[in-house]
């Protein structure tokens, strides 16, 4: 049987490592005593020093899973962070000592379902985050704490062999969807093909718009989801160097340090952690200069609030909007520039997309006016990006991402949201709110009449409820109902979980806003009406 031959994120580290041995592929934050802000150097990391330090990984998670008596090949679970170098190092290492990472990120902390999707994976092992190790004693795998390696660590021990997968289908890694579908998230299998397809589109991305000068980034998110993934995939093949912050939402003065001491000129960020930066721009003249000098500010997850967008604009930032999905990774970038269509998404070369119309079942997905024809977009099997088979349509083959435009151009598209009822919270992960819903009516029929759930671009949901009547105590209310649902959040990401009776709000009958015609609550209607208080008790304004 022949081999296939496609680019991997091991082939283009080595390609890498090759071509710019000595230019810097990390800049690590090392912190001033007594301080988890203050950062006294951001330490210097080549890519020779990279690639060297994945195969001193490889070499240990060889050594440790073969003793376990783990084959290559296998899947193996890794709990982790995923914000850090050393949890580069884990994921790439693990990818090259020859296993397949499945990937789970910390915001899922219930071990229960971590290993219910293990199980599902058929994973041999789970490699996880210190915090972790009291409550996986019991675990049915192979469990392993993700420590970091030393050179003497694995002195004798040999690297393993390369070996190239025997097709295009096989499968490389596993990712899960940001939100979760009864009760868990979605396994998404990424094949070798999909990933050769990933790497060819984030080449077209992270582009550099100066050649003969390297392009520096910052981390973006979480490597156990797809969009840091995703953006280091680019890095690589263009020799970048990406700085990992001290937190992901980090802050203007942080950002202003990395320019001055690290060089950064292309900042990638979620929209809400941008729009941050945005705001205080407007009373900071530095901090605008520092933005507009950017060779390109990416943004992608969520749209930015008009009102920043049009700063930004307005004020020389140039904007790109990158749109994309667990499943499909980056899928479409804005057109850029000054032009009228500026804001316009478009496909990234080589890929193949269809856009249908639609008619909504949910009266509330906006229309620019009554000209424009609603288009869902779908991703062909035939493009190299169209995910696992078992998340695609048994109808047609493809995969509709329920993700609705309309077409400002030929070729361009503007986004108009999602015809069903899941958000998006700021870090871009998704969330189920007719899942919370579901369950507040299922287990508080007896005191709840109606209820929505909200929260775009918000850490975490928020309820609102209209009582049945009779029932005038609204924090005994509220504790019921926290109580009551307590056993289905605990199964959910930390960003899907109402756990707290402060984001649980009664309102009198009648109060929440609701559709003409068929009388159902208006989920946006809700954000807006109430945006104040909301504001309030998230401590925050998007």
């Amino acid at each position: 049987m022949s081999t296939y031959i496609g680019l991997t994120h091991l082939s283009i580290l080595e390609q890498a490592a090759s071509t710019y041995p000595s230019r810097l592929a990390f800049r690590v934050p090392q912190l001033a005593a007594g301080s988890d802000v203050e950062v006294e150097e951001w330490r210097p990391i080549t890519y020779s020093q990279f690639n060297l330090a994945v195969k001193l990984y490889a070499k240990y998670w060889s050594r440790t899973l073969t003793a376990d008596g783990i084959p290559p090949q296998s899947v193996v679970g890794m709990w982790l962070s995923g914000l850090s170098y050393v949890d580069a190092l884990h994921i790439y290492g693990m990818a090259r000592a020859g296993f397949i990472p499945q990937l789970f990120s910390l915001r899922l902390p219930n071990p229960e379902v971590i290993l219910e999707l293990l199980s599902k994976g058929d994973a041999r092992a789970l490699i996880h985050d210190p915090s972790f190790e009291s409550i996986l004693r019991d675990a049915p795998v192979s469990v392993h704490v993700a420590v970091e390696v030393k050179d003497d660590d694995v002195e004798d021990v040999p690297l393993p062999e390369l070996s190239a997968p025997q097709s295009a289908e096989d499968i490389v890694m596993i990712f899960h969807t940001s939100g979760s579908t009864s009760g868990s998230p979605k396994l998404v299998r990424c094949s070798y093909k999909w990933l050769d397809c990933m790497i060819a589109k984030l080449g077209v991305t992270c582009r550099p718009r100066n050649q003969h000068v390297q392009d520096v980034s910052v981390w973006m998110g979480s490597m156990s989801h797809i969009g840091q993934t995703c953006m280091l995939l680019g890095a690589l093949q263009h020799g970048s160097c990406t700085i990992q912050p001290t937190k992901i939402a980090f802050s203007s003065e942080e950002l202003m340090d990395m320019v001055a001491r690290c060089r950064l000129n292309r900042l990638n960020q979620f929209a809400t952690f941008l729009a941050s930066h945005l705001r205080a721009s407007r009373q900071n003249p530095k901090l605008l200069r520092t933005l507009a000098d950017f060779d390109e500010v990416l943004y992608s997850g969520l749209a930015l609030p008009r009102e920043e967008e049009d700063w930004a604009y307005q004020n020389g930032v140039r904007l790109r909007n990158l749109f994309g999905s667990t499943e499909c990774g980056a899928m479409m970038l804005s057109v850029g520039g000054s032009g009228a269509h500026a804001r316009a998404l478009r496909p990234i070369e080589g890929t193949s997309y269809g856009f249908f119309p639609v008619t909504p079942s949910d009266p509330e997905v906006p229309h620019q006016n009554a000209n424009q024809q609603l288009l869902e977009m779908v991703i062909l099997s035939a493009s190299g990006d169209c995910p696992d088979p078992h998340l695609r349509s048994a109808v047609d083959g493809h995969f509709h991402t329920g993700d609705m435009f309309v077409e400002v151009a030929p070729g361009s598209y503007m986004s108009r949201g999602r015809d069903d009822d899941w958000i998006k919270s700021e870090n871009s992960l998704r969330c189920d709110t007719k899942a919370i819903e579901d369950n507040v009516r299922a287990t508080c029929a007896d005191f709840v009449a109606e209820c929505i759930v909200v929260g775009n671009g918000r850490p975490s949901p928020a309820l609102f409820i209209e009582p049945k009547a009779g029932y005038a105590d609204e924090e005994k209310l509220k504790k019921d109902i926290i109580r009551r649902t307590r056993h289905f959040h605990s199964r959910r990401y930390l960003h899907e979980r109402i756990t707290s009776t402060k984001f649980v709000f009664v309102v009198p009958t009648g109060t929440l806003p609701r559709t003409a015609t068929k009388g159902n609550i208006r989920r946006r209607a809700v954000e807006d009406m109430f945006k104040d208080m909301l504001d309030g008790i998230y401590g925050m304004s998007f």
